[in-house]
């Protein structure tokens, strides 16, 4: 076995970080501010949010008070010349903003989280049986359900709900996470279809594609840690739904530590960003009680996967592009690869929990 001492986990941690803040937009990356360390990605969407979210998860691991001004130094200037229109990935980056109003003084912002959130209960898109639809800047994606919206916008509702005692926020986010599993889990390996449409009721291209299964093992544990209380029922419907997609996970794990971009398909391309959201998820569902202490080594070995896949300018290699909806398994191998801010937030994750045990033992 080889060991992962901290300080190694701490320099990459660093160098990832720094590829993040180096990244202008999907695919374009541009040299580091002579000022100090800044966010230069030029647009609000899910790609920067998901980054935001690792950035501040490693700025509070550390008591880092820089990192967290130069985050909010982001925010103000993306708030300041105005957002996008509000939909599902635009949401993201608002999960972020409802952890860093906890660490700056700004009403305005606390107005903002507030006011969003109500206009995901309100005004966001339904399907049947009431669930979020997948509305996104391109398309409005009529009666879809797709994974990748309890990330993007049900853990934010969720911590919003808890950080302001709205208790009906909170039980919309329980919700959201029960009727998309009604429709994008499958029964039978327990991993889950990128999407589900009722027109024509149907699970697209049927694909279990890998990083959508990844924001469910990372969403699920990350709820019950934004929460203080999950009803004793949902929290046992959930650990057995988490329970049974790591289960095939891990029988698909590949021999050197990562995971297909399509699960089940040893032919698709080997991706990253997913390999280190499972490792991530497996890890804080160990934290939680929710996964079987077992689980640790398809962790490990993913750990050790990606450190291979940083590169000395700290951009995390090998991660997919962002991924619509597809009709057929080989759209999903034809994703190229990006540098991208949600390959390296996810990296970060992992790297932040994984130097919370000093040191963890890689395959």
């Amino acid at each position: 076995m080889l060991m992962l001492q901290p300080d190694t986990l701490s320099e990459a941690l660093s160098r990832v970080a720094l590829g993040l803040a180096r990244l202008k937009g999907i695919n374009e990356t541009a040299a580091l501010s002579a000022d100090g360390y800044d966010l230069q990605f030029d647009e609000w969407d899910w790609e920067v949010g998901v980054g935001i979210y690792g950035l501040i998860r490693h700025a509070e691991a550390v008591r880092d008070q820089s990192l967290i001004e130069a985050i909010a130094r982001w925010y103000d200037w993306q708030i300041g010349r105005g957002l996008p229109p509000r939909q599902v990935n635009s949401s993201s980056p608002m999960l972020p903003l409802s952890i860093l109003i906890d660490h700056v003084d700004r009403p305005d912002w606390e107005a903002l989280v507030k006011d969003w959130a109500e206009w995901l209960m309100k005004d966001l898109a339904r399907t049947e049986d009431d669930g979020f639809q997948h509305v996104v800047k391109e398309r409005m994606n009529d009666g879809e359900l797709w994974d990748d919206t309890l990330f993007m916008t049900c853990l934010f509702l969720a911590r919003a709900g808890q950080r302001f005692g709205r208790q009906d926020w909170i039980e919309e986010a329980f919700y959201q996470f029960m009727v998309h599993e009604r429709y994008l889990a499958d029964p039978i390996t327990g991993l889950w279809y990128h999407g589900w449409t009722f027109n024509g009721r149907h699970n697209f291209a049927k694909a279990f594609w890998a990083r959508g299964n990844s924001w469910i093992t990372v969403a699920i544990p990350e709820l019950f840690g934004l929460v203080d209380k999950v009803p004793d029922h949902l929290k046992r419907h959930l650990t057995f739904i988490l329970r049974a997609q790591l289960k095939t996970l891990a029988a698909h794990q590949r021999a050197n530590g990562m995971f297909n971009t399509l699960v089940c398909d040893p032919t698709s391309p080997e991706e990253t960003s997913a390999t280190a959201a499972i490792a991530y998820g497996i890890l804080r569902g160990i934290d939680l009680g929710l996964v079987d202490p077992t689980y640790r080594a398809v962790a490990e070995k993913a750990l050790d996967a990606v450190m291979a896949r940083i590169d000395e300018t700290g951009i995390v290699l090998e991660v997919s592009d962002g991924t619509p909806m597809g009709h057929t398994l080989e759209f999903y191998r034809q994703i190229p690869n990006v540098p991208a801010p949600y390959g390296q937030a996810l990296v970060m994750l992992l790297l932040v929990r994984a130097m919370a045990d000093g040191q963890i033992p890689t395959a």
